[in-house]
């Protein structure tokens, strides 16, 4: 799997929302001004080449789908960025979220209770 282009995300964001659909209802998706049909349609196709996309053809026109789920770009987006900014580290990036003061207690409370549910102690 590769990282992608903030316009691939953003139509696979859509994608991923709609289930599948015609390049017609992507753009449909999309914010004013709409971007230009054989723009979104050469997107989709790029990520199509990329494994994110499937089709399945009507004649001449194609209705797409996720190949790849939203769950699965999700882990390989949070590993790389730990990767990239935080060492490889899940202990960074936690001190980081907490140092940073961007957690609410109830988010941390949250946090702990998960971690405890998830690796009870021994």
């Amino acid at each position: 799997m590769e990282e992608l282009t903030k316009t691939e995300e953003k139509i696979m964001q859509i994608l991923w929302d709609i289930k599948k659909g015609f390049v017609k209802d992507v753009i449909a998706q999309m914010p004013e001004p709409k971007p230009p049909y054989n723009t979104i349609s050469s997107v989709i196709r790029i990520l199509e080449g990329k494994g994110f996309v499937g089709h399945k053809a009507y004649g001449k026109t194609h209705e797409y789908y996720p190949v790849i789920t939203k769950m699965a770009y999700s882990k390989f987006t949070l590993k790389n960025m730990i990767k990239n900014y935080f060492e490889g580290s899940y202990e960074k990036l936690v001190s980081f979220m907490v140092n940073e003061k961007d957690l609410s207690n109830t988010e941390i409370k949250e946090i702990k209770d998960i971690i405890d549910k998830n690796f009870p102690k021994e």
